[in-house]
């Protein structure tokens, strides 16, 4: 049903069973107010203005990161060290920070049944072999030597959905003039080849608890990595760089020789990454993989990177290469038509899909590249083949190998011509077990990050910050909100238009008036709410406002409706009206988390601007604010929030950053949030929904809602939970609560943290917290 028709039916319902104490008198818009129009979906439409906002600033963000770099072009010295905060930036925004261990050599992998050397012709031989990455984590696949001199080492990267053993002819897959892998071995290279995590779904998911989703493999890592800073791209590029690290091991023993990578679609992904952050690797080759990256919203979500459009896009990344030998390869890449489809009652994988770049859109993100970094000194450090014309070889075409073998200084005359094709010597090989292992050992250490996350934010901030009296914590805490809002949040410049605040009424009767309001923030984005207006407000008075925040898929006037049968999901318990029977002012916002995919993209298109929905939100909620504290009925410095599931999110968020709210109450969502965002241990995790909007970036290490709650400190605070609530277990919010509590009491302040269970579900209870308020906004109860 149409927004505007389901209001208007909700609206008859409220007229009839008011009859005769309709108030006819009720002005038909607020003082100061122009009229606004009755015939528009006001949450369709927010969504939709958010969006092209969003889009107007990805296509800003090319023009705009330009003033965050200062490359010197003086020498190449000067150049690398002009650019290598960008490089730290980038390694951190990948979450490639996990300090690798040392080790001398690779182990090779074999059983009393299948030997380490998988395979000999009369070019190379072929081991399996695995070497440690992290303490609890280790890269494995296989290692190729040719049986002359070794004249260059490289680490070569097949597709995700592609193994090692197809890049050397040992299993079906690849054409052999595109097994590159092989062809740069019997071409005198050392060439380590690592497993990739790859896009099936068969592992993601819990056995324990017979939970499973249709994610992809990457994806299901992603999610969980996200929360911790950490991601699939970071991770296997230390798994790259751990590769190198041997090579340099190897050439301390004998002859040096140069190191290079190459990699094909995701795994030119990988290759450019890598060669990016560490410039050992003299030569690289990324095919099927090179773009603007302005869309990178709509490709595969494990694609996506906080932050990465206000730096980077691969002209960027690629300029971090420079001056080292840069091949790109226009090449068929494997299409993406988006994850698995639910299957087996699997479900829950984001939308995304990934296609071959066209060649123009990749020769202009390569001539933008080489715009970004020319100099005298520097050659053609970049090159650009289509590795298609006049071949029909799909990928690693003899032009780019030859290209490769040169930069590395290893062209002996010609590209070796393939040769006998290797044969598997092992006869219980089983890639999907090994593809399990790989998968495993990443999402264990990601859940050893997660358990050991609140010590980590502990000493972040809670132990680290002198606990004084309440009146300094304010500005003792400025730090960690400005962190908060600037690194996991993400912070859009203030509203930049004029409020034009617009007013209609929609419902008058004998215990308040409502009217629908909006206000502007900046072009095509919107504030709106109903507000609530007591009838026995007297001329000249100033009251308390409480701001109710309805939850996912809400719309203002949920929290109004008092017919029960009317509830959306029989929760809100009509708690703005009766706040507003009580005699409080109230508001009831439309926050933007409706719509399903619609308003789930919205974060996808923040997300690489250092954004996020909650960025919008927040200027959302600071305009409500400035206009609610200049209305001549409302006492500013008594502005309470209220908020329900995701409106709860809000109640965390919000206040937080904005002072103007003096207490917050968090309903139906409090709890132990990065545990709820990244474990595989427990039913009540996101990780096995649909709400992929859900992590955000890097939380587990900086502020969760116990950091949240000590931000709205010294402001009262209040936890609605009930026993029945699927949010999360009694347990976790009792633990993060403590957290909470502590803190108010050693603040000197413990009556202004408050927590009410109740026997009943995820739903507004209204007893306690309604004491709350009325206490704490210094309201006379009614």
């Amino acid at each position: 049903m149409p927004l505007m028709k389901w209001i208007s039916s909700c609206l008859a319902c409220l007229l009839l069973s008011h009859g005769p104490s309709l108030r006819a008198a009720a002005a038909p818009t607020l003082e100061g107010t122009e009229l606004l129009a009755s015939d528009e979906d006001r949450s369709a439409a927010m969504v939709a203005g958010i969006d092209r906002f969003l889009m107007r600033e990805i296509d800003r963000s090319i023009e705009r990161r330009a003033s965050l770099w200062r490359r010197d072009m003086t020498s190449a010295g000067a150049y690398l060290r002009s650019v290598a905060p960008q490089r730290d930036h980038l390694r951190n925004a990948i979450g490639a920070v996990d300090a690798r261990v040392p080790f001398r050599s690779l182990s090779y992998v074999s059983s009393t049944r299948d030997p380490a050397l998988v395979a000999e012709t009369d070019r190379i031989r072929i081991w399996a072999v695995r070497w440690p990455v992290f303490e609890d984590v280790w890269a494995e696949g296989l290692v190729a030597e040719p049986k002359t001199p070794i004249r260059a080492r490289v680490v070569a990267l097949s597709d995700a959905d592609q193994t090692p053993e197809m890049l050397f002819g040992l299993a079906a897959g690849v054409d052999p003039r595109s097994q590159f892998a092989r062809r740069l071995a019997e071409s005198g290279c050392q060439v380590l080849v690592p497993v990739l995590i790859s896009r099936s779904d068969t592992f993601s998911g819990s056995s324990r608890l017979n939970r499973f989703t249709n994610q992809p493999h990457r994806e299901w890592l992603y999610r969980q990595a996200f929360e911790l800073g950490r991601h699939v791209i970071g991770y296997e590029a230390q798994k790259i760089l751990a590769g190198v690290d041997w090579f340099e091991k190897q050439n301390a023993q004998g002859p040096p020789v140069k190191i290079g990578v190459v990699g094909y679609a995701e795994g030119g992904l990988l290759a450019l990454h890598a060669a990016a952050l560490d410039d050992r690797i003299h030569a690289t080759v990324v095919s099927g993989y090179f773009d603007s990256r302005q869309k990178v919203w709509s490709e595969p979500i494990y694609h996506n990177v906080f932050g990465l459009l206000r730096e980077f896009g691969d002209a960027e990344i690629a300029s971090l290469v420079a001056p080292r030998a840069l091949i790109v390869e226009h090449s068929e890449s494997p299409g993406i038509p988006g994850p698995p489809p639910p299957h087996d009652g699997r479900s829950g994988a984001a939308p995304g899909a990934g296609q071959t770049p066209q060649f123009a859109t990749m020769e202009a993100e390569v001539g933008r590249a080489g715009k970004l970094m020319s100099a005298p000194w520097a050659g053609r450090w970049i090159q650009l083949v289509n590795g298609s014309e006049g071949s029909t070889v799909a990928f690693g075409s003899d032009k780019t190998m030859t290209l490769f073998l040169e930069a590395l200084g290893a062209l002996d005359g010609s590209l070796a011509e393939p040769g006998t094709a290797p044969v598997d010597a092992r006869r219980e090989f089983d890639s999907g077990q090994r593809q399990r292992a790989q998968l495993d050992e990443l999402v264990q250490h990601t859940q050893r990050l997660m358990r050991e996350s609140e010590s980590a934010r502990d000493r972040h901030f809670l132990k680290a910050v002198p606990l004084r009296d309440a009146t300094a914590w304010k500005e003792t805490t400025r730090p960690f909100r400005e962190e908060l809002w600037d690194t996991v949040i993400g912070r859009f410049p203030a509203a930049t238009q004029p409020a034009r605040p617009r007013s209609r009424l929609i419902e008058s009767n004998a215990n308040w008036t409502a009217y629908d309001v909006t206000l502007d923030v900046w072009p095509d984005v919107f504030a709106w709410g109903a507000l609530l207006l007591p009838t026995d407000l007297k001329p000249g008075e100033h009251r308390p406002v409480v701001v109710c925040q309805h939850g996912l898929e809400g719309l203002p006037w949920d929290p109004v409706i008092e017919d029960p049968k009317s509830d959306p999901y029989r929760g809100y318990k009509a708690f703005a009206s009766q706040l507003a029977r009580r005699g409080f002012v109230v508001f009831s916002p439309h926050n933007p988390y409706r719509g399903h995919d619609q308003f789930r993209v919205l974060q996808r298109k923040a997300n690489p601007l250092q954004r996020s929905l909650f960025s919008v939100i927040v200027a959302q909620h600071a305009r409500i604010l400035e206009w609610l504290g200049a209305q001549p009925f409302v006492d500013a410095g008594r502005i309470g929030f209220y908020g329900i599931s995701y409106g709860g999110k809000t109640a965390m968020r919000v206040p937080a950053l904005l002072d103007g709210y003096c207490l917050s109450i968090c309903s139906a969502d409090f709890n132990e949030w990065i545990r709820k965002n990244a474990t595989t241990d427990a039913a009540y995790s996101y990780l096995f929904t649909n709400e992929y909007e859900m992590p955000e970036w890097n939380m587990g290490h900086t502020l969760s809602y116990a950091e949240m709650a000590a931000l709205i400190a010294p402001r009262p605070f209040m936890v609605e939970r009930g026993h029945d609530d699927g949010v999360a277990p009694d347990e976790w919010v009792a633990h993060e609560f403590a957290r909470v509590r502590r803190l108010y009491v050693k603040l000197g302040i413990p009556e202004r943290a408050e927590i009410e269970f109740f026997n009943g579900p995820h739903a507004i209870n209204g007893k306690g917290t309604f004491d709350f308020l009325q206490r704490h906004l210094s309201w006379p109860a009614r």
